[in-house]
């Protein structure tokens, strides 16, 4: 533009260095003392945690017998005269001291010091692998205060952590900057200044300029203002803090295990993938800046995997955050400049991710479903977001021209398992569009090795002739490695140290003589379906629903909540009939998504006791069900997933009371043969959709369709109940 001279960017001096020098003082100001309140904050944490680890770990080295003080030190240590003077356990040694232990007759200097050192030693381990469970049905002085404190670090959310972080690269680079600047604050101070200095403090001048403006540009000021606010509230009351931990319990615990630094397994947590693929995936960054939850350690890398590798299955077991992980890839894809982005998911969740999008991110769901989907799409194509559709809608949907969305994630992916299937070959359309697609689910293989290659083969088909059936009889870890470039998977038993109990307990009921009347009708029929509710039959004379009442009425005495699952509709009909008013469904496949949720979200809003039902094929997918302590199985399931799935409803991040697990059973029925039948697909299962120590499962094991089970549980009952023998 004509008249405008250029532009100034020459470092300042004089007065305009003072003022960036003070500007970059009070950012310096402020980030240390935002580093100062959180280490305060995690001090008050570490101080109520303490007593509490301390006593698990002295409990575990009670149960710990002082002779294995001896594998400490590879057998050199002699222990005769501690256990002679009744020094039974590790604690003992390792609380009685030095002093103490020079004291027994035949110990030397020696030994005491051995004996301390091994004792230390087993200690520091056992300290690496307990976790406090804070019992919220038990509470007490010591973990309302644990809990108290985690409520401050809770309460100022996932920001907290963003402000730490910035505060910690700012305090170490302001403090290297502001000392090289100070001498281009004064005319007279820099001109007699070294020729070097003083270029080092014009060079430092220019960089704080910078700095202090992206940092204005950014908001860092309020972030870090914002930070020290919410770290020097007041602390909550304890009724305040244990009423919203119950509420939140997974952040509480989020935030407990980074401050205990707990070390878990580290292969466990990052899948056991090749060291190749898992240094690729901790390169890869994540950008947390629309993301509104914090993550937990293996579910960082679970988000960072999906972003390094592009086209990947996530398949967590149930109740690890899958999806909290997939909206952290779209968080981190938006803050990249990305706007499309796709999920698929069946309609039962649909309301679900839909909520968990608006409150976890700042992510906009657009919900393309129902009779106002075309517009609804348009829209999406127009504005961009988060689109959520079904699998049973995708089809009708104009598939994408050249370039699909952003990211395309595939709930329940086992869905799309058979490629014959019109929502498969949907999927496939899709997937053929986009550079990136993340398939969620946490049963990857029900049947067969076969459907997971099935899965591969929508993402990384290079991948599939690597797939082979060799790999699969090689064992778990074998099959893992053919597929870890696509596959990541991770276990509650391996990254979930706090869930607590998970206590099953199988059912086993006589028939009643009417029970045995409708399942000898139902087997003289051949009809398989007539032999697994037969116990319901008559509801007056039912062992299996007695059963029930008393396990309910129980539940009711200690004010917990139930969930009853069964694969039939007719017979929650029985249970609901059976236990009267206030129970909540039943929830199945005729019920409209909306209306499920609302199922759900009475049941858990209700005060005490109550009972939802579902359908296991409805309810136990994709519904969280936290608020349920106990859940009861009215037969066994002939697919050893459903159940899976169903428990896992309940049993997951979140939960805060041991899960019961009541499976109903009948002696001599198709209840006890299915369970024996179904044994290796549950090894099978456990083996490479699971992480286990089974490796001489085949694929043979689960080569029985659905059908040929039935059928061959039919003809061995026709024959028991004939007197015949049975294989």
């Amino acid at each position: 533009m004509v008249g405008e001279g250029p532009r100034d960017v020459s470092p300042p001096t004089g007065r305009r260095a003072r003022e960036v020098y003070a500007r970059g003082l009070r950012l310096y100001d402020a980030a240390r003392t935002v580093r100062a309140d959180h280490a305060r904050a995690l001090d008050a944490v570490r101080s109520a945690l303490a007593p509490l680890r301390d006593e698990l770990v002295a409990k575990e080295l009670e149960s710990i017998p002082v002779a294995r003080l001896k594998d400490a030190t590879e057998g050199r240590l002699r222990l005769a005269a501690v256990e002679a003077a009744g020094l039974a356990t590790v604690r003992a040694v390792y609380e009685a001291g030095r002093y103490e232990l020079r004291q027994i007759p035949g110990v030397g200097a020696q030994t005491a010091d051995q004996a301390l050192a091994a004792a230390r030693q087993i200690a520091q381990a056992v300290e690496e692998t307990v976790s406090v469970r804070i019992d919220v049905d038990h509470p007490e002085p010591r973990t309302a205060a644990l809990v108290v404190a985690l409520h401050r670090l809770v309460e100022a959310g996932p920001e907290l952590s963003r402000a730490v972080e910035t505060a910690e690269r700012l305090d170490v680079r302001l403090g290297e900057l502001l000392p090289a600047a100070r001498p281009a604050t004064g005319r007279l101070r820099l001109a007699l200044t070294g020729r070097r200095r003083r270029e080092a403090a014009l060079a430092a001048v220019a960089e704080l300029r910078e700095l202090t403006a992206d940092a204005a540009a950014r908001d860092v000021p309020l972030l870090l203002a914002q930070a020290s606010t919410d770290l020097l509230r007041p602390p909550a009351s304890d009724i305040e803090a244990w009423v919203d931990f119950e509420l939140r319990s997974a952040e509480y615990y989020s935030e407990l295990a980074e401050v205990a630094e707990h070390r878990s397994d580290v292969a466990a947590s990052e899948g056991f993938l090749p060291s190749e693929v898992a240094e690729r995936v901790h390169a890869q960054p994540l950008d947390d800046t629309h993301r509104r939850v914090s993550l937990r350690g293996y579910q960082s890398f679970g988000a960072r995997f999906a972003l390094a590798q592009r086209r990947v299955v996530l398949g967590d077991e149930m109740g690890l955050g899958k999806t909290v992980q997939a909206i952290a890839v779209l968080a981190h894809l938006a803050a990249q400049g990305h706007s499309h982005f796709l999920v698929v998911c069946p309609a039962s969740v649909l309301i679900n991710w839909t909520r968990e999008i608006r409150s976890r991110s700042a992510l906009r769901p657009v919900p393309v479903h129902g009779p106002d989907r075309q517009e609804a799409y348009a829209e999406w194509r127009e504005r961009g977001g988060v689109a959520l559709t079904t699998f049973d809608v995708l089809h009708t949907l104009p598939a994408p021209n050249g370039t699909g969305p952003d990211l395309l994630v595939v709930d329940e992916a086992h869905y799309v398992k058979n490629p014959d299937t019109r929502r498969a070959r949907a999927v496939a359309v899709w997937t053929g569009h986009c550079d990136r697609v993340l398939f969620l689910t946490g049963t990857p293989m029900e049947n067969r090795v076969e459907e997971f290659r099935t899965l591969v083969r929508h993402l990384q088909p290079d991948l599939v002739p690597a797939i082979r059936d060799s790999a699969a009889v090689a064992g778990p870890h074998a099959f893992r490695r053919s597929v870890a470039p696509a596959y990541l998977r991770r276990n509650q038993q391996d990254v979930l140290t706090e869930l607590p109990a998970l206590l099953q307990v199988d059912e086993w009921e006589e028939f009643s003589a009417a029970d045995q009347d409708a399942y000898r009708a139902a087997v003289a029929e051949g009809n398989f379906m007539a032999m697994r509710r037969a116990a319901y039959a008559d509801p007056e004379k039912s062992a299996k629903l007695q059963r029930l009442r008393e396990l309910v009425a129980e539940a009711a005495e200690n004010s917990l909540k139930v969930v009853v699952f069964s694969y039939f509709r007719d017979v929650l009909v029985t249970v609901q009939n059976a236990l009267g008013d206030g129970v909540f469904g039943p929830i199945s496949g005729g019920v409209p998504a909306a209306r499920r949720q609302r199922m759900v979200d009475d049941f858990t809003a209700a005060d005490g006791h109550a009972v939802l039902l579902g359908q296991i094929e409805a309810g136990g997918i994709g519904l969280n069900l936290q608020a349920a302590s106990v859940v009861i199985l009215c037969e066994p399931q002939v697919k050893p997933t459903l159940e899976h799935q169903a428990v896992a409803r309940a049993h997951r991040m979140g939960q805060v009371r041991t899960v019961q697990v009541h499976r109903l059973l009948a002696t001599d029925s198709v209840d006890e043969r299915l369970l024996r039948i179904l044994e290796n697909k549950n090894r099978l299962f456990d083996a490479y959709a699971r992480r286990s120590d089974t490796a001489d499962a085949t694929p043979d094991a689960v080569d029985i369709s659905d059908t040929g089970l039935a059928r061959r549980i039919v003809e061995q009952e026709q024959r028991r109940l004939a007197g015949q023998d049975v294989d």
